[in-house]
């Protein structure tokens, strides 16, 4: 979208005009006190460029989001546990991109772990009787963990026949990619990807983790071309999403948000999603895993608690649920699991 579509004062446009910032979405990945320092304009001036920019790039042609709203794409993928389906309306989204963000140790890549299998299941127990391609770009593949879930599924899935679990060749249906840099990244997502999605060995695209190459390959100098980047890996997991029918999920990292006053620290506890508005305006729903100071038990087991919730979406509401990790996986905190909370945490 060109900047005369926005409606903007002239001398706004002509400013970030003079500064080669060409499209409205390069714009969103610029921070406010950067579009300052480049372009010479007052705060106020930047905050109604950022906004309008917001708004324009909202102003797409009919996607998975709008569709969603409209009660045309009902499909779902279940997270495998009765408390956090509740959360999201029967679980991810098919069509569109859904992002899963924290912090390390939240629990980010064993709900991703969890849902490559739960994607296996027939269309009557939340799955869509397919496969998961797992795109890693900064760890190993947690194979072992990915095994003690696969033997864990008879107890973590209680409403599917026995006989149908131990069918289930798991592993087999979990194509792992390592991604060192976003040359192998592109090469992979628009060649091995799409064959598996075209072949129907796959319906379920997990990206781990989308920050980690954007971050490191691009120097603070580089954000325009940080930004093009960004924008084109987004607009191939869209087409990627829309052409299969298949949901992608994401997991972001996040930073720390510093306060406005004279501290030199972050603001405690708060943090954001990395990559900014540039990759918050690409995704369709955001969720955000927290890991709380506080345990739970449950049997011979024990868990950090956690706490899912649903920073934005275009069908639902603003809502959490405490969530911990079993060897099984991750299921919602009910009734049933005795709690030890500490005061701060408690929700």
């Amino acid at each position: 979208m060109d900047w005369d579509q926005l409606e903007l004062n002239p001398r706004i446009i002509a400013s970030v005009r003079r500064v080669k910032l060409k499209s409205v979405r390069e714009a969103l990945c610029v921070s406010g006190p950067d579009l300052q320092r480049l372009t010479g304009l007052s705060r106020s001036d930047v905050q109604q460029l950022q906004s309008a920019a917001a708004t324009a790039c909202r102003r797409r042609p009919p996607t998975p989001a709008v569709l969603l709203q409209r009660g045309e794409c009902g499909l779902r993928l279940s997270v495998g546990c009765p408390v956090l389906d509740e959360l999201l309306r029967g679980g991810l989204p098919v069509g569109g991109v859904t992002e899963l963000c924290g912090e390390s140790g939240a629990g980010k890549t064993q709900l991703a772990l969890q849902l490559c299998l739960s994607v296996q299941y027939p269309a009557q127990y939340g799955g869509l009787d397919s496969g998961a391609v797992y795109i890693c770009t900064e760890d190993s593949f947690p194979i072992r963990r990915l095994q003690q879930l696969i033997l864990g599924q008879s107890s973590l899935r209680p409403d599917v026949p026995l006989d149908l679990i131990s069918r289930r060749g798991f592993s087999d249906h979990v194509y792992v990619e390592h991604a060192a840099d976003l040359g192998a990244l592109q090469v992979c997502l628009s060649r091995r990807v799409p064959l598996l999605l075209a072949r129907r060995h796959v319906r379920l695209l997990v990206v781990d983790s989308v920050a980690a190459l954007f971050r490191s390959e691009f120097l603070a100098s580089d954000w325009l071309e940080r930004s093009k980047q960004l924008i084109s890996f987004s607009h191939t997991l869209h087409t990627l999403s829309l052409e299969f029918n298949t949901p992608v999920l994401c997991i972001n990292q996040v930073t720390d948000v510093f306060g406005s006053d004279d501290s030199l620290g972050p603001v405690s506890g708060a943090v954001s999603p990395a990559l900014g508005l540039a990759w918050a305006n690409q995704v369709m729903v955001r969720l955000m895993m927290r890991r709380l100071q506080g345990t739970v038990a449950r049997g011979d087991q024990s868990s950090a608690l956690r706490r899912l919730e649903v920073a934005f979406a275009p069908h639902l509401a603003r809502d959490g649920r405490n969530a911990a990790v079993w060897r099984e996986g991750v299921l919602g905190v009910d009734g049933s699991d005795r709690c030890v909370i500490t005061q701060t945490d408690v929700l």
